[in-house]
């Protein structure tokens, strides 16, 4: 580094040499997100062509070796000579930034990709691409190296590292073979460069399923096949057994559209049926237009914007929105929520005010969040060249977008509130009870908490008595341990620190509380001594900042019975205070499973070292044999928080400085929905589904890590 500053430190970064530079500026990271993220480019230019009404069937194959493939039965990549560049079109699309069939030129309505870049940058970032091309009866094919044209000198199977030669003078578009009559696609199958991914980058199978079928409910028809061939580390290969495990292979195909992907996400039972609103609406926007002499001119233009949504509303209190733009998902929100969000709350707003008398809701307004509760509904727009922010199309920017798809909801929503069918006036009416239920549900709170604070437990005579808490009030520093049994609670009680250590004993297993109602909930002892001890509410109300401690640490024995009481808790965190779950603020104690003494000579004192499973105890004692050092046997087994003596106990678990715990989290809203139907599948009412997972999961259970 100098302090001299001048033109010749510039760099001037072309083509796909600003990708491989700064990746994350065109697929957001350079980890397994980055790597999915080029997944979807390829997969989104292929559903682009379904939606355009070419091809029924995509097919994703995870290969052995790494790479990925995408077939599609669509028009296949253009193969002929683009003018201006004179380059093919296949080259055109792989290699050149900001190129594609999507800037308005009439070979799609509406579409996913909107920046000419997804094809490319995943070029770019790859060690090897291939392309072959099904058009005109003929099979095209060419082949890429970190996004420069060549030829692999394969022998056998495809592989990455094969000898390349780049073409020098001109490149080629290889003919390698016929296509039957009629049969036209595109299959591109590439090896993602580790010259730019992490080592720990992979492809995820479940969030690839995830968006599969997400992909099948919004383009109806469409059938998507995932095909994973890589080794399963459940399905190991023996000796015995040389034969790899079978490709696991999953097909999804929907006819019912978005209504029935909301019946899909919905998490609790309907109020309402699914409400299917559509409409369209058309706006002008001023867009720069490439002229034939290359220069760009401003030109006013008319759009047209096609609005879908389904939505229903059930008795419970989360909310589940998912909303599309062209198929292509906006977690973030954008204009076009923002207009039906506004509108949702303003046409129920009016429909209360009109029957407040029979609703008792007095001069009581309602609140989006008083709406929201229970709604589960599917937004999707679809319209030519959508404003996005950013290249990862999280965000919808188009200003117009809002008005139209208010207009859709309010137009819509009116003609079901005024509806003269028996069923559409039960359901109103049941609608309209449900959101003054919710609003007055939250004055109560908002009352209760403007005349309640926060007490300690010297102060409250209404804390469990069994709570065994910490001098200090800072929430910060303060941390809850929900301790299994009364054996266990001796022992940290001794090893706690009494400043800012709390302890809660719990006695056996709490109630299942997927499968209870609320009330017996809050009339279980258990579940009633953690949520008051907590001292935040539950359900709708929970207020995470009434919460008295930082952390709250679930402390069971490294059983099966400690794992289903973890579990159980977990469920009732999951179900009724989830916001300290989102928060990151529960934790899951790890003790450990193993204590070895490790004999020293002489005087020296022996050493006492802790392992937390059997791999890592047969690691350590490996270790030892090699060193020539020999242990205590026989080796202590901890079944047990109880077996641990306070000593132990403080420096295995609950000490900070040595200590392991876990944190329960929830990633993005698609892990919420997962762990939704986790918790339903496992702990719900349903015992079928329940049944049929015990039987086709038995194969992958393994045998030793049960503890008998």
């Amino acid at each position: 580094m100098t302090a001299e500053y001048s033109a010749h430190h510039l760099q001037v970064l072309e083509g796909l040499e600003a990708v491989r530079k700064r990746p994350g500026m065109y697929i957001g990271s350079n980890g397994s997100p980055g790597l999915m993220h080029c997944l979807w480019e390829i997969i989104d230019n292929s559903v682009d062509e379904a939606v355009a009404g070419n091809g029924s069937r995509i097919d994703i194959v995870l290969h052995s070796d790494g790479s990925v493939e995408v077939r599609d039965r669509g028009r296949g990549v253009p193969v002929d000579i683009e003018p201006r560049t004179g380059l093919s079109g296949v080259e055109v699309v792989y290699t050149k930034l900001h190129a594609g069939g999507k800037f308005g030129g009439g070979s799609y309505a509406a579409s996913g990709g909107l920046h000419g870049v997804g094809a490319s940058v995943v070029n770019a970032l790859s060690e090897r691409l291939d392309v072959q091309v099904d058009r005109g009866g003929k099979t095209y094919a060419m082949s890429f190296h970190r996004g420069e044209p060549g030829i692999f000198a394969d022998d056998g199977e495809p592989r990455p590292d094969a000898p390349f030669t780049p073409f020098e003078e001109r490149s080629e578009l290889r003919v390698i073979g016929k296509a039957p009559k009629g049969v036209t696609g595109t299959r591109v199958r590439y090896w993602a460069d580790r010259q730019i991914f992490t080592k720990d980058a992979a492809f995820q199978l479940a969030e690839l399923e995830n968006r599969a079928r997400q992909t099948a409910f919004l383009v109806p028809g469409l059938e998507l096949l995932i095909r994973d061939e890589r080794p399963r580390p459940d399905a190991p290969i023996t000796e015995t057994d040389a034969a790899p495990a079978a490709p696991v292979e999953t097909s999804y195909l929907y006819e019912g559209g978005i209504a029935e992907f909301v019946d899909y996400l919905a998490p609790d039972a309907p109020v309402t049926d699914t409400w299917r609103l559509q409409g369209t609406g058309s706006f002008t926007e001023t867009v720069p237009v490439l002229q034939p002499d290359g220069s760009m001119r401003a030109t006013e233009v008319q759009r047209e914007c096609a609005v879908d949504i389904a939505l229903r509303w059930g008795t419970g209190y989360d909310t589940v929105i998912r909303s599309f733009v062209n198929i292509i998902a906006t977690p973030k929100g954008g204009t076009h929520q923002q207009g039906f969000e506004q509108e949702l709350l303003k046409t129920l707003r009016g429909q209360v005010e009109q029957n407040a008398r029979r609703l008792k809701a007095g001069n009581d307004k309602l609140e989006k969040d008083d709406v929201l509760a229970g709604l589960t509904a599917v937004l999707t727009v679809s319209l030519p060249e959508p404003q996005f922010e950013g290249q990862t199309k999280e965000v919808l920017g188009t200003p117009a977008v809002r008005s139209i798809v208010a207009q859709v909801v309010r137009k819509q929503l009116a003609e079901r509130f005024t509806s003269s069918k028996r069923d559409d006036k039960n359901q109103a009416s049941m609608l309209l009870d449900k959101v003054v239920s919710e609003m007055k549900a939250r004055i109560s709170a908002r009352a209760h908490k403007e005349t309640q604070r926060r007490k300690t437990a010297l102060e409250s005579s209404s804390l469990p008595a069994k709570l065994v808490d910490c001098r200090s009030s800072d929430v910060s520093r303060s941390e809850l341990f929900i301790v299994e049994g009364d054996s266990a609670l001796g022992t940290a009680r001794h090893a706690r620190n009494s400043e800012f250590q709390a302890l809660l004993p719990i006695r056996g297993k709490i109630l299942n509380v997927q499968k209870a109602s609320v009330s017996d909930m809050l009339g279980n002892a258990e579940c009633a001594a953690i949520i008051t001890t907590i001292g935040a509410g539950s359900g709708r109300t929970f207020d995470l900042d009434a919460a008295r401690y930082g952390k709250v640490i679930l402390m069971s024995d490294a059983d099966v019975d400690g794992a289903h009481i973890r579990t159980l808790l977990l469920t009732l965190f999951f179900r009724y205070m989830r916001p300290l779950v989102e928060a990151g603020r529960v934790y899951a104690a790890v003790p450990p499973l193993h204590r070895v003494i490790v004999m020293n000579p002489g005087s020296k004192p022996n050493e006492t070292i802790y392992t937390y499973s059997e791999a890592e105890l047969h690691a350590l004692l490996t270790k030892l044999q090699k060193a020539g050092k020999r242990w205590q046997d026989p080796i202590q087994r901890y079944k047990g928080l109880g077996e641990m003596d306070a000593d132990q106990l403080a420096n295995t678990t609950m000490d900070r400085s040595g200590r392991l715990l876990r944190r329960v989290t929830l990633g993005d809203a698609e892990a919420a929905d997962a762990a939704v139907r986790t918790f339903e599948l496992l702990m719900g009412n349903e015992v079928a589904p329940r049944r049929e997972f015990i039987m086709t999961s038995s194969d992958r259970l393994d045998r030793d890590a049960i503890d008998a």
